[in-house]
């Protein structure tokens, strides 16, 4: 697979294709921003369902996406579907500017002498991005998830006569530091990167192969136009999503650190794979996958979109070296 749908900015020295780091990770922090902004409400909800445990009775306190709307916005209004957006979007421009030039960078050096790029090294590329990522990924899915989950907790804490104080990002994170030192900003860090790095391996592939089969921005020009960058990222975001959903959700369970009383503890992923499918079954590990492939696809649809319009370079004025 050649790798004419990577839509690659590199520029040209001498006659020599050279790689442009900056503006890739200037991009991927744009996209970031823009794609979270967008699409977080939706991502409270997918880690709401993702976290909530049946009951001994098949009791539930959301019984579908819509209906997790529908009280979240009723409980705790507009602004609480946001909840746990500050430190996501502080942190997501280094992970998507991580994740995206990552994966241009290794598809750079994979690429072989003859200008292919095999689908192999394609998936090798991909996985490595995602390896990359989970410095920045999982300290902020912790403290995003914590947030998230908070009015869930609250809520149910409340039906049985108790009170949970408010907490924020930082208090989180200041009291994780204190107790267990920088590594509890790490906790989970397993299923995340079995996560992110199988994502990427199915996601960059595919993205590549969909945006090399539409129009292109000129004649003789590797850049997709930006139309086709979005529906390859949508389509592409979506199948991986649903891919690696239990991944997903076993990264959830483990990062939640306040359960309602009730709920099962998880003593990492075995345990928390084995349980799941002891108690829940198998259905337990696609829970917020529909909301999760709604989040993922306009995500990286935008993502790939702002990526690919090349704003950094516009900026820096570095020339793109594909028309």
């Amino acid at each position: 697979m050649a790798s004419s749908g990577s839509n690659s900015k590199s520029s040209m020295v001498n006659g020599t294709k050279q790689f442009a780091l900056l503006p890739k990770i200037i991009n991927g922090g744009i996209a970031g921003i823009i794609g979270v902004s967008c699409v977080f409400p939706l991502d409270l909800v997918k880690t709401r369902l993702q976290n909530q445990q049946v009951g001994p009775n098949g009791e539930k306190m959301y019984n579908s996406m819509l209906d997790c709307f529908k009280k979240t916005y009723r409980a705790e209004g507009y602004f609480g579907m946001y909840r746990g957006s500050a430190v996501n979007i502080l942190l997501i421009t280094p992970e998507k500017a991580i994740k995206l030039a990552a994966n241009d960078f290794f598809r750079h050096h994979l690429t072989t002498s003859n200008g292919t790029l095999p689908i192999t090294r394609q998936m090798a590329a991909g996985g490595l991005a995602g390896l990359c990522q989970i410095v920045i990924t999982t300290p902020m899915e912790l403290l995003k998830i914590q947030m998230q989950d908070a009015g869930r907790v609250a809520a149910q804490a409340k039906a049985i006569g108790k009170t949970i104080p408010k907490v924020s990002a930082t208090s989180i994170a200041m009291e994780l530091i204190r107790t267990k030192g920088i590594t509890g900003l790490y906790k989970g860090t397993g299923a995340t990167m079995l996560r992110d790095v199988s994502f990427s391996i199915v996601y960059f592939p595919l993205f590549a192969t969909l945006n090399s089969l539409g129009p292109r921005r000129d004649d003789g020009s590797n850049e997709a136009v930006f139309w086709c960058s979005f529906l390859s990222g949508c389509a592409a975001g979506s199948m991986a999503a649903l891919a690696v959903n239990p991944f997903d959700v076993v990264k959830t369970r483990l990062q939640a650190l306040k359960k309602v009383e009730g709920e099962m503890q998880f003593n990492g992923v075995a345990d928390c794979i084995g349980k799941t499918l002891k108690y829940e079954g198998v259905t337990a590990f696609f829970k917020g996958g529909l909301c999760r492939m709604i989040v993922i696809a306009p995500l990286f649809g935008i993502a790939q979109m702002v990526y690919f319009l090349g704003v950094a370079e516009a900026l820096l004025g570095v020339k793109s070296g594909n028309k």
